[in-house]
């Protein structure tokens, strides 16, 4: 399974990715303060009891915390399906909420919280 961190856009050819900004509001660029920060140092994941356990099925924070960042970028068209794609035990329910990795990142940041804004997306949905 893959993340795709990049910009999905609907009816854009590919020979034409690239050559059109996409502007974003000043609210919806705050959404994602605390996400694109992110070093991918994967502390987060070392830390993680499910991770330890499933590294070949679990995502792991650092991958999901990067997923809710594409999930809510307001200039993406695929929500919908990156959404569809972290349905499944193995995927964003694994997180138990232990919060090993909001304590040991480096950067401050909170891969939890954005591992539990997916789920309620994903019960929401």
């Amino acid at each position: 399974m893959a993340i795709e961190p990049f910009l999905k856009k609907r009816g854009v050819e590919q020979s034409d990715v690239g050559k059109e900004s996409y502007l974003q509001s000043q609210e919806d660029r705050a959404k994602l303060d605390g996400l694109y920060e992110c070093i991918l140092c994967a502390c987060c994941s070392t830390s993680c009891p499910s991770y330890w356990w499933n590294q070949d099925k679990y995502l792991g924070p650092a991958v999901l915390m990067q997923a809710y960042r594409w999930i809510i970028d307001s200039r993406d068209d695929y929500r919908k399906e990156r959404l569809q794609a972290l349905e499944g035990a193995y995927k964003v329910f694994k997180c138990h909420t232990i919060l090993n990795c909001t304590k040991v990142c480096p950067k401050g940041l909170n891969p939890a919280l954005a591992i539990a804004e997916i789920k309620k997306m994903l019960a929401t949905s």
